[in-house]
Parts: C-alpha cells; structure tokens; sequence
C-alpha cells in the first residue's frame, strides 16, 4: 500500500497538472452563480418549479443551475435576474483584487 496524504497534498498535486486551475476557476463561478440564484430565488419564496416557470425553463434545468452543473449564457443570467427581480451586473477584476 501506497503512503498516505492529506487532502491538501492530493489537491496541490492536482491543481499543478495542466489546465486544472481553469478548470477549478470555471467550476467555482458556475457554483457561485447557482448558490446567487438559490439565495435570492428562496428570498423571494419561491419553488424552482416558479422560478422555470417565470424563466420558460424546465424545473431540473433550475436544479442543475443551482447546483453549479451548467455554465450559464448572458441572456440566460438576464432571464434569470429579471424573474429573480433583480439587475444584472456583469463585470471584469484584476486578477490580484478577484476572490
């Protein structure tokens, strides 16, 4: 049997193989994009069943979003933030002053 690691060696060791920093960095806007909309469909009380309704999509379209499971395009977010009542903001960081 093999040594033991910890889960920061393993993920140190999978973060330097090429391409997975883009790959981390994708999946973790494509999640915090779902939670967004989650937090904001749950404050508006309504089910993932309304919000596809309000959104002309399917109710497991909703679930995947809001699980990070889909990368969502421009006019999706700007059919999503009108029925969340919300506005849209895209913008662009320095890499040094993004978190």
């Amino acid at each position: 049997m093999g040594e033991r690691r910890t889960w920061a060696d393993k993920k140190t060791e999978i973060m330097s193989r090429p391409g997975a920093g883009a790959a981390y960095e994708a999946a973790r806007v494509r999640f915090e994009l779902g939670e967004a909309v989650r937090l904001r469909r749950e404050q508006l009380g309504l089910t993932q069943a309304e919000l596809a309704e309000r959104t002309g999509l399917k109710q497991p379209a909703v679930a995947r979003f809001e699980a990070g499971g889909t990368m969502p395009t421009i006019p999706m977010l700007e059919r999503l933030a009108e029925a969340l009542e919300m506005r849209l903001s895209v913008q662009f960081q320095p890499l040094r002053e993004a978190s």
